[in-house]
């Protein structure tokens, strides 16, 4: 299977257009990522100072049970003082893995707070300079409806499509008006096409 060749653009300006925004979304994409490592990251080591932290209830609660049989019981053998000993040292060592695991949760989330947010915006463009020269083309309306051929057509909006057009040693702005009209027979929308332009979404025109 052939992939589809990738059309680029015909000329500097919109090549270089076209890099930038490339290179934007790139960017946005790098940051979106980086801020959700951070928040996975945070998230992981809040969990793990909970496990600890529930581990080290855990400990502490056992511990409290043999000191209250021994005590209801008067189990006071050699065996016993052992386990609690040892019940003694695993607490103490779970209380210290739980410390270090909250402040590795505090230091994860501060890293969150950080992270610069993102918010993914479409590219705008420029508005054109007010002292560039412009033209005014109205295509004419449709007489007919191309579907019904009905002749009660009623406008309901239209397109302004831009194109620069290159004289020598000046531009001109042509700014072309789409009517749009709806037949109220058949209600089919109808609207010229679009002019001819060098590049795809471009403003270029073929002169």
């Amino acid at each position: 299977m052939t992939s589809k060749p990738v059309e680029l653009p015909s000329d500097l300006a919109s090549a270089y257009v076209a890099l930038l925004a490339e290179r934007e979304a790139l960017q946005a994409e790098r940051d979106v990522a980086v801020a959700d490592a951070a928040n996975w990251q945070a998230e992981a080591a809040n969990a793990q100072a909970m496990l600890s932290d529930n581990e080290a209830r855990i400990a502490h609660l056992e511990l409290r049970i043999e000191k209250l049989k021994r005590e209801l019981y008067g189990q006071r053998s050699e065996r016993t003082a052992r386990l609690i000993e040892q019940l003694e040292l695993e607490l103490e060592d779970l209380v210290t893995s739980a410390t270090e695991d909250e402040l590795a949760a505090q230091a994860a989330a501060a890293k969150t707070q950080t992270v610069r947010p993102f918010t993914r915006k479409r590219p705008v463009r420029k508005p054109w300079p007010d002292d560039i020269e412009r033209e005014l083309v109205v295509i004419d309306p449709p007489t007919a409806c191309a579907c019904c051929g009905g002749l009660r057509l009623a406008k309901i909006g239209e397109d302004v499509n831009k194109t620069l057009e290159e004289i020598p040693r000046r531009f001109k702005l042509i700014e072309t008006v789409r009517e749009k009209f709806t037949c109220r027979d058949c209600e089919k929308i109808t609207q010229p096409p679009a002019p001819f332009h060098a590049t795809p979404r471009g403003f270029i025109g073929p002169q």
